[in-house]
């Protein structure tokens, strides 16, 4: 299904209205193309954060998800108190990917051994 300016993704409703209107075009465009519709979303939205804006992402804020003690948590790149909690990644990652997405920001994915494993939403 097509989105238009009117009917889009949840993910994409606190973008600038220039964002979301050039994402939507380029999801459109991936989704026509064969790609998945999840990661034709993510994609185009990137995308079309450099396109209008170019690539500075310094003013979006920084959230990481990385393990503590027996937990997973996400908090902000350097804050100081975890924002969520899980006990598995993989069920703090959903709500940390919506969560990070809703605020308009970067999200950094850690392994249990502290290497970087993946980066969302650049």
């Amino acid at each position: 299904m097509p989105w238009t300016k009117t009917d889009y993704p949840d993910s994409m409703k606190n973008l600038d209205a220039s964002v979301r209107n050039k994402a939507i075009e380029m999801a459109n465009a991936m989704v026509d193309d064969g790609m998945e519709e999840g990661r034709a979303i993510s994609i185009a939205t990137a995308k079309a954060r450099d396109y209008v804006s170019g690539s500075d992402n310094s003013s979006r804020p920084h959230y990481v998800v990385k393990a503590h003690e027996d937990d997973w948590i996400l908090m902000k790149q350097d804050g100081e108190r975890a924002i969520k909690t899980a006990t598995t990644k993989e069920s703090l990652l959903q709500e940390a990917k919506t969560y990070v997405n809703d605020k308009d920001g970067i999200l950094k994915v850690y392994k249990q051994d502290g290497s970087v494993e993946d980066t969302y939403y650049e």
